[in-house]
């Protein structure tokens, strides 16, 4: 239970005291109600004992009694009604709430730290209340009337006669059958004679005679003169008197109880009760019989109407008068109690009641207890006293006690008042009173036995209680407190006495003892156990204080505590005490709250939610329902249906209030603020017919960090190409849709006329749908004028103002049950200037018919739309995006702070161009190599001229617009044969098999050293696009070399004429998805022709040896393909002629087929090759048709040199690399470029497609670059294969630096030989023995540098083997020469074989050693051998 202000040891003395009436004449009671109070008020704040008081029991024994108080109280004749007593309790509840700012006590109970108010006034209230108000029953006396106050005035005719009819009335109340109450203790009761005299009026001499008089007749024991009204009530204002009746008049007055709504019915009643059983004010409704004041007829809680059933007075469905009640509260308020009484009248109160108490009171109980004792006694037959008595009593046998369920059913047994059982009751109670409760004790258990012997169960009930209560307060503590004393009295009353009033009763002693004891798991059980459907009130009551006594235990019961609380304020809510049960469900909340009881947490906020509506705390309502709908709801979908219309009903009541104030917060639906995606643009046109736009940015595309960031790379590389090969400082990539992966700690730039598109993401988290009408952007602008000063004022508007910012409005957004949807909100800003992106408003409302009302009806909705909307109600919510946290410093790595974000706030700036990209008859399938002609039409669609437009990609090798000069570039097919995308000529039959040549430069095609292919210029007439205007430019492409599907990003780079600070170029991105299918592999290799001479007398001339091979299925259609021409392009060599020895002309290739072509290359003359600087490129066309294909023009040299681009790139960087470096590096160097080669093939090739019975002819080409000799190369790229593991190395290589050597294969190929011999040679064996051939050995040095070489004619001396194959032949003359070829020069040495017989001899035994002259290190090795060389030896 929770804390009391009075312990158990002072609430039980005060609830049962000594009971006095109070008679009053006409005269007096006029005179206390001058003071506006009755008589028995007049006396209430000083019926407590100031010192203690002596009296002797029966034993003679000295008891003091401490704190005595004595209940006053003006005779009632008729008992209070049930209903009556139930709505005053009502009131009296209703009426205590907690203060307000009272500071709860914090329990910390495991995980919980809870709010808790320490102390329930309200219950205390109650409590004192109830037991003050109990009616007085015949089976026990502790409120009978011990004694009678007869009042009547000094100012009177007669007094002494008013006091004889005073006397007699009391007579006839109290031995008249006629009234049954009120009930008086014993017959002879104790009648003391009070003398008001009002001092500021009256006569004292004469008060003083009559006094005197009364002593004579009544003694001086039985009477007192009491003077008050010391001064007069109009002079009350000039001293300020202290009024000690306000709090005990208050507490119990029917009007002091807050106006509240849907409460319990209020009855206004212009009596108050009286002191005991409630204050009395009957003077204004005084009725006059037989002289006698007859103001006790009605009780003060008699009802004006009969209530028809007791129990529905703390129901819920009742109706209040509170205009009357207002104004009875408000009439009481100003009254002043005591206004004519001074300090010193205060004290003569006091000290009457002392003089009544001591004089009076006492010695009368004294008295009555001794004749009680007396009585009993003798009717025992015993000679001692029961007191002395009782061990004997208690140690002889005992009366089993029965169990309830045993007993039959006599509570309706009645003893006559004179039964010798009732007495022994009677001494019992009397003991009590006066706080004996030793002898109490005693009375109490022998009365408990007789009353279960004669199963009177009413009276043992009674008997067993007060037994418990006074074994409780015996001093010394003697004997334990004896539970199950109360709880078969509990059990009794409740079950076969069937009084629920008197079952209370006991359950609050009980629990309030209990908990004295620290029991609170008893106190709770008990508590508990008296909760039942008869009255909501006190269940409410007893099942809160049940749930203080779990929080209180040693160990906390947190659970118990919320559950009883619950229950508590369902049974309060029931009883119409809506504040109370507000309160116990929200301290019930914090232990649910956030501990996943969701079912649980909804229940309490649906019921918060509508106890604050009643209550009109319409701000509460609003929220606890919206803790309801924002939680992840466990619920059904109809109860979440029913939440979110209550919802809707309390918010519209809310909205109303202030209909023109801001916007509400709404709770639903959910909204993703960093999901949040803002886009700056038009959105894409869609597709028109061969017409295809640019994919350019949009919402509807995925972000992807890769692909964002090769964007990113592809503006940079153009706009490092356009400030000369620097990215200015102030560059930041730009950035058309702003996510949660983009920058946006910078303010983005929007131009001005294009629209702005923000894309909400939103989560319905219910099993109903919601439906959002009149969706837009709430929004704030700060325009500024052309100068980008500030104008004066900031302007804050959701519609209005559409000549500044347009705001797009949804009319119907519908999100389905427990489904995420986003929204797309365009602005327009037609004014430049700051805007700043607030959140989003809209009505939040629910489908109509979507699930059945329950409980609240729906307001008509005036919404007219796709669906039918129930209720809506107006509001926004806010876009708020947390920023990315800051990692950057120490200080940010320490502390959790997070950076801007700042998407939601762009900046308007002036007019920009704005270019369209659209693709006509743009392929997606090609074949690998493929060339396709397609045109590419640019269109400016602001009011801005833009120049400066430039594509840029990282695959430049895909497409090319032409060459930089008309000549090269054929501005249309031309009209040869099968409209060719190439340049061709027609040419004679004759020229087959022999080169044709041209040269071109690889700057006129925009690639050179130094220079970035991927950043090319888009040839636009005259350089600028005006505003409207659009043109139309062709563009080839050429399928990738490898098969598969290819994204191809292509980025347009283009700026104003009229220089913008803030944005200094624009971007237009375009993704273009080529799937490219299998067409030709081409493999070749170089190697050095074994002729020394060509047919020009030149030396230096090679082979190529070209393989071709069909690998394309024929899933894409494609019949056979024809090559066409093989052209070659070098600064260096070119193709003379075609050796293949097959007389077939046409190279055609079936599926799956190869082909071999050999070609005999030469080296460019001098004139063609001196203007290598300038980067010409010699191109020498071998054509297999009728048709030449122009190798030299577009597109054919485009695609040819942007494959060649990456390697142009690299001799710029090797050249000063190697400048610096050791002439050994040059050495090495030139060895290595005798192995090189640069000459590159480009085989044409068409194939020819069956598509739809119609034949297509497809064209392309493919390029092999060749580097070296003798080592393959490839068209199409090869898979690196996986090098094998290594093993791992655990110690530390040297620090030296390894000195560059050529490879032995490079060395190798310095010198090439040729032996000129007979191939046969015959000679006359038998003649001559010796057979001496003249030989010539060719030597050719293939460097440009001098070599020293040395040709060693001996034979090895190695194996067996080796003499076979050379067979037994010798060098004549100098077996070893040493020789120095320049550069590039041929040398011949004329040597001398010797044969002793015929045979086959290989005279390729010479070994050639080479280095360079200027060289120290000797790279000296071997020369290879062309080829084996052999001679036939005949003998004739």
């Amino acid at each position: 239970m929770a804390q009391c202000v009075q312990s158990v040891q002072e609430l039980i003395p005060d609830s049962f005291v000594p009971c006095v009436a109070a008679l009053c004449s006409d005269e007096a009671e006029r005179l206390t109600r001058l003071n506006h109070l009755s008589f028995a008020e007049l006396l209430k704040p000083f019926s407590r004992l100031t010192s203690e008081v002596h009296m002797r029991d029966p034993n003679n024994q000295l008891h003091i009694i401490k704190n005595l108080k004595i209940a006053v109280s003006n005779i009632i004749t008729q008992p209070p009604q049930h209903g009556a007593i139930r709505k005053l309790l009502n009131d009296v509840v209703s009426g205590c709430q907690p203060a307000e700012g009272l500071v709860a006590n914090v329990i910390t109970a495991g995980d919980y730290d809870l709010n808790i108010s320490a102390t329930t006034p309200w219950f205390e209230s109650y409590r004192e209340t109830f037991l003050q108000s109990m009616p007085a029953s015949d089976h026990e006396f502790l409120n009978h009337y011990l004694a009678c106050m007869l009042v009547a005035s000094s100012g009177e005719a007669e007094p002494m006669e008013q006091f004889s009819k005073l006397s007699q009335e009391q007579h006839r109340i109290q031995h008249n059958n006629d009234y049954s109450y009120p009930k008086w203790f014993i017959p002879n009761t104790l009648k003391y004679y009070v003398l008001l005299h009002d001092m500021s009026a009256g006569d004292e001499q004469r008060a003083e005679s009559i006094y005197e008089e009364m002593k004579q007749k009544y003694g001086t024991q039985g009477c007192y003169l009491l003077k008050i009204n010391s001064r007069t009530s109009n002079r009350a204002s000039d001293e300020q008197i202290p009024d000690p009746w306000s709090q005990y008049l208050q507490k119990n007055s029917v009007q002091n109880q807050e106006s509240y709504e849907d409460g319990p019915c209020t009855i206004t009643s212009n009596k108050n009760y009286d002191s005991n059983l409630l204050s009395l004010d009957g003077l204004d409704n005084e009725v006059k019989v037989d002289g006698l004041p007859n103001n006790f007829r009605t009780h003060p809680l008699q009802l004006d109407q009969p209530i028809e059933s007791s129990n529905n007075v703390d129901g819920p469905d009742h109706v209040k008068s509170a205009s009357s009640l207002h104004e009875t509260k408000k009439a009481n308020s100003g009254i002043i109690h005591g206004a004519c009484l001074t300090l010193t009248d205060h004290d003569r109160i006091r000290q009457f009641i002392q003089e009544f108490t001591f004089r009076g009171l006492l010695p009368h109980i004294e008295k009555t207890i001794r004749q009680l004792n007396d009585q009993l006694i003798s009717r025992k037959g015993l000679s001692r006293s029961l007191f002395s008595a009782t061990k004997k009593w208690f140690s002889g046998s005992k009366v089993p006690e029965k169990s309830i369920n045993e007993l039959k059913n006599t509570s309706g047994l009645l003893y006559p008042p004179e039964a010798p059982e009732l007495q022994i009751r009677k001494m019992a109670d009397l003991c009590f009173l006066v706080q004996h409760y030793d002898l109490a004790y005693s009375c109490y258990h022998t009365a408990k036995k007789d009353f279960l012997n004669d199963q009177a169960m009413l009276y043992a009930a009674g008997a067993l209680e007060m037994a418990a209560v006074s074994a409780f307060l015996q001093p010394g503590a003697p004997r334990p407190y004896p539970a199950h004393y109360m709880d078969t009295a509990i059990q009794t009353y409740r079950d076969v006495c069937k009084n629920m009033v008197l079952a209370e009763r006991c359950v609050l002693l009980s629990a309030e003892i209990l908990k004295s004891q620290s029991k609170y798991s008893e106190a709770a059980a008990l508590l508990i156990r008296l909760t039942s459907e008869d009255s909501d009130l006190r269940s409410a009551l007893l099942l809160e204080q049940a749930a203080h006594c779990f929080i209180n235990m040693k160990s906390p019961m947190v659970r118990k505590y919320a559950f009883h609380m619950i229950l508590a304020g369902h049974r309060f809510s029931k009883a119409g005490q809506k504040k109370h049960a507000l309160r116990c469900y929200c301290q019930a909340m914090q232990v649910y709250k956030g501990k996943g009881w969701s079912l649980a947490e909804d229940h309490i906020n649906f019921t918060i939610g509508r106890q604050s509506y009643t209550l009109r705390q319409l701000d509460n309502a609003v929220s606890a329902f919206r803790h309801i709908l924002i939680n992840e709801s466990k619920q059904s979908a109809a109860q979440q249906g029913a939440f979110l219309r209550e919802y809707l009903y309390v918010y519209k009541n809310v909205s109303q209030l202030s209909p023109d104030g801001p916007f509400p917060q709404l709770p639903l639906p959910y909204i993703n603020s960093s999901a949040t995606r803002v886009f700056f643009g038009h959105d894409r046109r869609p597709a028109d017919g061969e017409k295809q736009a640019a994919t350019h940015v949009s919402l509807d595309q995925e972000y992807d960090s890769e692909s964002s960031q090769q964007w990113r790379e592809l503006e940079e590389q153009v706009v490092a190409v356009v400030n000369k090969g620097v990215i200015p400082s102030s560059f930041h990539p730009t950035q058309y849709c702003l996510n949660s992966y983009s920058d946006n700690s910078r303010f983005p730039l929007a131009v001005v006329e294009e629209p702005i598109t923000v894309e909400v993401a939103f989560r319905n988290p219910l099993k109903v749908p919601l439906l959002l009408t009149d969706l837009s952007l709430l929004w704030k602008f700060q325009p500024k004028d052309i100068n980008g000063k500030d104008n004066e004022e900031v302007r804050e508007l959701v519609t209005g103002e559409p000549e500044m910012i347009g705001t797009e409005v949804i009319s119907e957004f519908l999100i389905n049950n427990e489904e995420s949807k986003v929204a797309r909100l365009k602005l327009f800003p037609h004014h430049i200037g700051e805007l700043h992106i607030l959140g989003v408003v809209y009505n939040l409302g629910t489908i109509q018919g979507s699930l059945t009302m329950d409980g609240i009806g729906a307001l008509p909705g005036c919404h007219t739309g796709k669906y039918s909307l129930s209720m809506s109600v107006r509001g926004r919510q806010d876009l708020e995006i947390q920023g990315p946290r800051l990692n950057n410093t120490k200080e940010e790595k320490t502390s959790i702070t997070y950076g801007p974000d700042r998407r939601l706030d762009p900046i308007i700036t002036e007019e920009m161009p704005l270019l369209e990209v659209f693709f006509i008859h743009f392929p997606t399938e090609l074949l690998c190599g493929e060339i396709r002609k397609a045109y590419v039409e640019f269109a400016n669609v602001s009011k801005c001229p833009l120049t400066g437009l430039k594509v840029v990609s990282k695959r430049p090798e895909f497409f090319t617009f032409g060459g930089n000069t008309a000549v090269l570039t054929p501005l249309s097919p031309s009209a040869s044969e099968n409209c060719s995308a190439y340049k061709t000529v027609v040419t004679d039959s004759t020229s087959v098999c022999t080169a044709l040549t041209s040269s071109a430069s690889s700057v006129d095609f925009g690639i050179g050293i130094g220079s970035q292919p991927e950043v090319i210029p888009v040839p636009l007439p005259d350089t600028v696009l005006l505003p409207g205007a659009s043109v139309q430019l062709p563009m080839w492409l050429r399928g990738p070399d490898e098969e598969g599907v290819h994204e191809i990003n292509f980025l347009f780079y283009y700026e104003s004429v009229k220089k913008q600070p803030k944005i200094r170029h624009r971007i237009l991105r375009h993704t273009a998805v080529i799937c490219t299918s299998r067409s030709l592999n081409v493999k070749a290799t170089v190697c050095r022709s074994n002729s020394l001479e060509d047919e020009e007398g030149k030396g230096d001339n090679m082979l190529v040896f070209v393989d071709v091979e069909n690998t394309n299925t024929s899933e894409a259609g494609v019949k056979e393909f024809h090559i066409v021409q093989v052209s070659s392009s070098s600064k260096h060599w070119k193709l003379q002629k075609s050796v293949n020895l097959s007389e077939n002309k046409d190279a055609k290739l079936a599926s799956r087929e190869k082909g071999k072509f050999c070609f005999k290359v030469i080296r460019c003359n001098e004139r063609e090759g001196a203007t290598q600087s300038s980067e010409k490129y010699t191109f020498a066309d071998i054509i297999f048709g009728n048709e030449q294909i122009i190798s030299s023009a577009s597109p054919c040299a485009d695609f040819f040199y942007r494959s060649l681009s990456s390697e142009l790139k690299k001799p710029q960087t090797q050249l000063s690399m190697h400048t610096e470096k050791h002439s050994v590096e040059d050495a090495v160097s030139l060895i290595q470029k005798c192995n090189k080669v640069d000459l590159n093939i480009v085989i044409l090739w068409k194939a020819y497609v069956v598509e739809d019975s119609k034949q297509l002819i497809l064209e392309g080409q493919h390029h092999v670059i060749l580097h070296t000799i003798g080592k393959e190369a490839f068209s199409y790229p090869q898979k690196q294969e996986q090098p094998e593991m290594e093993p791992l190395k655990f110690f530390r290589p040297e620090n030296t630096t390894a000195t560059s050597r050529p490879s032995l294969e490079q060395l190798s190929n310095l010198i090439k030989t040729s032996l000129h011999y007979p191939e046969t040679f015959n000679h006359p064996f038998h003649q001559k023995s010796l057979c001496l051939v003249p030989v010539t050995l060719l030597l050719s040095n293939c460097s440009k540098a001098d070599v020293d070489v040395i040709v060693d004619l001996r034979h090895k001396t190695t194996s067996p083997e080796a003499l076979e194959i050379h067979g037994s032949f010798t060098w004549l003359g100098q077996t070893q020469y040493k020789l120095q070829l320049k550069g590039q020069e041929i040398l011949s040495l004329q040597l001398k074989a010797c044969f002793v017989h015929t045979g086959v001899y290989n005279l390729g035994t010479p070994r050639v050693f080479a280095k360079l002259s200027d060289q120290v290190t000797v790279f000296e090795t071997s020369q290879q051998n062309s080829m084996p060389a052999l001679i036939i030896i005949n003998n004739v």
